[in-house]
């Protein structure tokens, strides 16, 4: 088909042919008019014009003055009154002799019809080039347009016109072949099917970012991107479809290089914060323990979750987990600052409230903007209890050996930042063949649900889930709903004190002797420990090594502490500890004596012989001196 004759179908386009055509005609009868005009005035002077004067100005062009309407060959403009404006036809002869000369110059009235000229030349340039552009065809048009356009018509879509543009990017096409065989680059950009839906439909569709190969003789090696709008378009009773395509391959560079950038800033946060968290985490004698991390997801920035584990000695256990408030590297740096703090405050062995107090006024010199929650808890093996403090965190969740979930009371003070605010201590029972869960609220926090529903759902979870603290924190994600795609930060760290029978029980034992005091505390307390290392069947050497210690540790407390007092013996796996309680907070300190004091030297003693020595005030208001040995590989 040819377009030519197709386009002067198209909608609107015999319209402006018709207008054009009109306008064309009035415009050369108007400059016929105007010469006859010119050339008729009598040549006495007398005029049949009443608004005419002799000396052939406008009478009316001191006032309104009337739109020109034609144009000279020569190209000035003429004007002609209205025939009912009153204001321009005065009754002014040139055959009456005027009693009082005109009140204006020639120089003005010279100015006025210039006036006039150059306000109808104005006018008619306007006119002429709206004429013009609204005289061009749709081929013009398009023609012209640097962007890609197509004209198909009929149900297979047959070409009617393609111009300059999209002929540079894909070649010549013939007009009258159908889509499918002559446009192949529609096909494989999938636009046949969304032209079917225009046909159909009547409406426009629209496709972002399409990638177009480079033909091979183009100077740019790039992929260009292009998106393609197809209008349907009718003219006489037949459909067809305008495909317009803009280029975007700068728009689309641009934003994949943002892409990029967010995707470094996110993989340099996600690497700091992987980073500051524990690169293995320390297992305790008595405990197995696994945690995980999972940031948020590809869209998501990093948040500042953290977890940790900590061994205080003398079989005690210190398990974190925090979550500072917000996202990006600055919410990371303040959780590495936050997670430094406590693995200092643990070494001091303080309650777990008095930890969350110091951390609270650190976290406000930090940043006074971030806040953080935090659980510390401590396992004490010998209690069989889970001592913890809670700074607005989600509850921590214990089973039991037969399956029973308890949660923890509610939050034993306001997170960390808030400063002022007094945090307390609180205790769970965890006794062999017990666990515990500790999380942060990317576990069990929804946006369409409340957050206990959450934690109801993690106890459901918690109380069938079995096997090693890997394998659960693995089970715990998945009965979560946790995903690569989750919007959120989760960190998990699940610990289990088992209950060990047969020969791993052999292992573990556990000796105590309570001290009344006196002259015969001391030769007691030697002879219990030998006697028990003895059963332990420890080597000669550790087992002198550990009565020495004992008898030191017993000394000390009997000169400086009062009752009770208390030896205990803890053997596990992998070491020896001995430990003396008794009533006095009065923590010992290591010092150098001077060769002619008589004390002063039990705790050097100790220090030197053993392989770690440590001291910690007991919630009672007492006081607990330890040392362990490492015992030898097997």
């Amino acid at each position: 088909m040819n377009f030519t004759r197709w386009s002067a179908r198209l909608p609107g386009t015999q319209r402006r042919n018709s207008a054009a055509q009109a306008a064309r005609a009035a415009a050369a009868q108007a400059s016929q008019t105007s010469d006859g005009e010119a050339g008729g005035t009598p040549a006495d002077g007398d005029s049949d014009d009443p608004a005419r004067t002799a000396d052939g100005t406008a009478a009316g062009s001191a006032g309104t003055v009337p739109a020109a309407r034609a144009e000279r060959r020569d190209g000035t403009a003429v004007t002609e009154a209205e025939p009912n404006d009153s204001s321009v036809r005065t009754a002014r002869s040139p055959r009456s002799a005027p009693s009082a000369p005109d009140d204006r110059t020639g120089a003005e009235a010279g100015g006025s019809a210039g006036t006039v000229r150059a306000a109808g030349v104005a006018e008619t340039s306007s006119a002429h080039v709206t004429r013009s552009i609204d005289a061009l065809s749709v081929h013009d048009l398009l023609g012209q347009v640097p962007a890609l356009a197509a004209v198909v018509h009929g149900a297979d879509h047959r070409i009617a016109y393609v111009n300059d543009a999209y002929t540079a990017v894909f070649g010549a096409r013939r007009q009258g072949d159908a889509a499918r065989d002559a446009l192949p680059e529609l096909v494989e950009l999938g636009l046949l099917p969304l032209m079917d839906q225009v046909l159909r439909s009547g409406k426009p569709r629209t496709v972002k970012s399409r990638r177009v190969p480079r033909s091979a003789d183009s100077r740019d090696s790039r992929d260009a991107f292009y998106t393609f709008t197809c209008t349907p378009i009718t003219a006489d009773g037949e459909n067809g479809v305008l495909i317009f395509a803009a280029e975007v391959t700068d728009q689309v560079e641009a934003a994949e290089r943002l892409r990029a950038s967010e995707r470094r800033q996110r993989e340099a946060a996600v690497t700091l914060q992987r980073s500051l968290l524990p690169q293995e985490l320390e297992q305790p004698d008595d405990l197995r323990v696994a945690a995980t991390y999972q940031p948020g997801g590809t869209e998501a920035a990093v948040g500042g979750d953290w977890y940790d584990v900590i061994t205080l000695g003398a079989g005690r256990t210190a398990l974190v987990i925090g979550d500072v408030m917000g996202r990006g590297v600055r919410a990371a740096a303040v959780m590495g600052q936050l997670r430094t703090a406590v693995r200092a405050y643990a070494r001091l062995d303080l309650p777990p409230h008095e930890v969350l107090q110091l951390l609270d006024g650190l976290a406000a010199e930090i940043d006074p903007s971030q806040i953080a929650t935090c659980v510390y808890a401590v396992h004490d093996p010998n209690e069989g209890l889970l001592h913890y403090a809670s700074a607005g965190h989600p509850p921590i969740i214990v089973r039991d050996a037969d399956g029973a979930v308890q949660r923890a009371p509610e939050p034993t003070g306001p997170p960390l930042g808030t400063e002022g605010w007094v945090h307390a201590s609180s205790s769970l029972p965890l006794p062999p063949g017990g666990s515990a869960v500790l999380y942060t609220d990317g576990l069990v926090e929804r946006r369409d649900a409340d957050i206990d529903t959450g934690v109801s759902t993690l106890e459901r979870a918690f109380a069938g889930a079995t096997g090693s603290p890997d394998i659960v924190c693995d089970r715990l994600l998945r009965s979560l709903g946790i995903t690569a795609e989750h919007d959120d930060d989760v960190a998990v760290l699940v610990l289990q004190h088992p209950a060990r029978t047969g020969p791993d029980a052999e292992l573990f034992h556990n000796a105590a002797l309570d001290l009344l005091g006196g002259t015969e505390a001391a030769p007691r307390a030697r002879a219990f420990a030998s006697g028990v290392l003895s059963s332990w069947r420890f080597p000669a050497e550790l087992q002198d090594l550990g009565v020495l210690a004992a008898s030191e540790l017993v000394a000390n407390s009997l000169q400086h502490g009062t009752p009770p007092m208390r030896l205990r013996l803890r053997r596990t796996d992998r070491r020896l500890i001995v430990e003396v309680t008794d009533g006095d907070d009065h923590l010992p300190r290591r010092r150098c004596a001077e060769a002619a004091d008589e004390a002063g030297r039990g705790i050097s003693i100790v220090a030197t012989i053993a392989t770690a020595w440590g001291s910690r005030r007991t919630p009672d208001g007492g006081k607990s001196v330890w040392c362990e040995f490492a015992l030898p590989r097997t």
